[in-house]
């Protein structure tokens, strides 16, 4: 009979946030499959856990993941954990989920810490719809892209930004998203934890020194909020915006704003619905 792969969550910081069920479930498995097995044997030899570490990153998760997937088969119990916090959320083992279940073994999430949440819920902000968009692009051109898309989401975004780019990237949220609410999580659940929200150019002004791992809360498109109900959808938003662009020639400056004379609505609600639907096309 096949094993189980639990996807076990474990601390951002504070060891203390540790559930029963997850420390169960770490004793009792056959072996440990961790992003970093220094970083999980210190979490392991706190709570006296001598279970055998495996390494499973993301340099060699495909080429891992067939043997785990046969011991699985086997009857094996594998735990799955990553640095901190909730597997696969901007980390490895996704691949070894997909495996698994394709080859019928059961797969049990052990919920637990989570930064997005716990930034989340801190944060002040809507929390009830959100998107997690993950890590911030690394590159200047993708980064830039990357942001106008967030300006006009209609719901509250959360992502991660590494320490050394958080000054750079709080310096361009400032010109992109101008004076909405920002909140910025840092070295949660440590003894140093840090929650504080502005907009992006008070943070900047406020920021004292470059540490720990942050996570962004960024809210929502306030105008998003407040389209008329029998405006047009941001589909066809971006249909008559390429017919006036692309067909009669118009700039794209000047065809929002016909647009918006059209519709009754703002220029930048208009550019908000078109940024929606052209981002949706991209990821279709």
């Amino acid at each position: 009979m096949p094993g189980t792969l639990f996807l076990v969550a474990t601390p951002i910081g504070n060891l203390e946030d540790v559930t029963a069920r997850a420390l169960r479930v770490l004793r009792e498995a056959d072996v440990v499959a961790a992003e970093d097995t220094r970083r999980t044997a210190g979490l392991l030899n706190h709570f006296g856990i001598t279970t055998p570490l495996t390494s499973l990153h993301e340099h060699n998760e495909h080429r891992k993941q067939t043997a785990l997937v046969e011991r699985l088969l086997r009857g094996d119990t594998i735990a799955l954990v990553s640095d901190a916090g909730t597997p696969l959320v901007s980390d490895p083992g996704a691949a070894l989920v997909r495996a698994a279940r394709a080859s019928g073994v059961r797969v049990v999430a052990v919920p637990g810490p989570s930064a997005v949440l716990a930034a989340l819920t801190a944060s002040g902000l809507p929390c009830e719809t959100f998107a997690f968009l993950g890590f911030l692009p690394a590159r200047a051109a993708e980064r830039s892209r990357w942001l106008r898309r967030v300006a006009a989401e209609p719901h509250t975004v959360v992502c991660f930004e590494a320490p050394h780019r958080l000054r750079q990237t709080l310096a361009e949220m400032s010109l992109v998203f101008g004076e909405r609410q920002i909140c910025l999580g840092r070295e949660l659940t440590k003894v140093h934890e840090e929650v504080v929200t502005g907009t992006a150019g008070e943070l900047l002004m406020n920021l004292q020194e470059d540490r720990g791992e942050c996570t962004l809360v960024i809210a929502p498109d306030a105008s998003a909020s407040r389209i008329p109900d029998d405006a047009p959808d941001d589909r066809q938003t971006w249909l008559d915006f390429r017919q006036l662009t692309e067909q009669e020639g118009l700039g794209r400056r000047e065809a929002v704003s016909t647009l918006a004379r059209r519709y009754g609505r703002s220029a930048r609600e208009v550019y908000a619905a078109i940024e929606r639907a052209r981002s949706s096309d991209a990821r279709a």
